[in-house]
């Protein structure tokens, strides 16, 4: 970084601004025709955890960096609430057990990490929900496989690369775009909608 050379707010504002109208369009694409199917499967997603809540089953989710961040916050949402006072629901991340997550890496391997765990807790219609934005993630679809063989209902939300992920979700959540960040941000817009609909439908609204 050179030490004297001035910092150019303008510049850095038009850069903000150019990037928060990415993100709008994105998301705007969701209410449109094209983007109909993408909300129709939050509905779906929502549908079927609350079936599986009704069953006494459970919710897990996992991911790595950013991923694993929306994993622990949508884990916080139905365990604790979104918006309004209501019951606890069985929600976790798998992505906060430290002492697992780095023996597993080491017994056995870092693509392990997620898929062990799922071995160990999860059952038949359980909702199981990867996140990767690459679509690609080793230990995510190692995952998602470990929960096919459970028996879980597998949920995948990645971007637009779908090849390898695909074949392993019962309900796909594919954002249509390849950049990261803005892949993110409409993950956790779609996780925010998803608690919302689980919680007004348990409330009764």
């Amino acid at each position: 970084m050179a030490a004297n050379k001035k910092f150019d707010r303008r510049a850095a504002v038009r850069l903000a601004a150019a990037q928060v109208a990415e993100s709008a369009r994105l998301k705007q694409r969701l209410c449109r025709p094209e983007g109909s199917g993408l909300l129709e499967r939050v509905a779906v997603w929502a549908e079927r955890t609350l079936g599986a809540l009704a069953a006494g089953r459970r919710v897990y989710f996992f991911g790595n960096g950013g991923s694993a961040a929306d994993a622990q916050h949508l884990a916080a949402e139905l365990q604790g609430r979104l918006r309004r006072e209501r019951r606890a629901l069985p929600a976790l991340a798998l992505t906060t057990n430290s002492s697992v997550m780095t023996a597993v890496a080491n017994d056995y391997s870092f693509a392990d990490i997620f898929a062990r765990q799922v071995e160990a807790l999860v059952g038949r219609g359980d909702i199981v929900v990867g996140i990767t934005t690459s679509g690609t993630s080793a230990n995510v679809l190692r995952g998602l496989r470990a929960a096919r063989r459970c028996g879980a209902v597998t949920v995948a939300l990645t971007g637009a690369r779908t090849e390898k992920i695909k074949p392993l979700a019962d309900l796909l959540l594919a954002v249509p775009s390849r950049d990261t960040q803005r892949i993110q941000e409409v993950h956790i817009l779609l996780g925010h909608i998803y608690c919302e609909l689980v919680e007004r439908h348990i409330l009764g609204e």
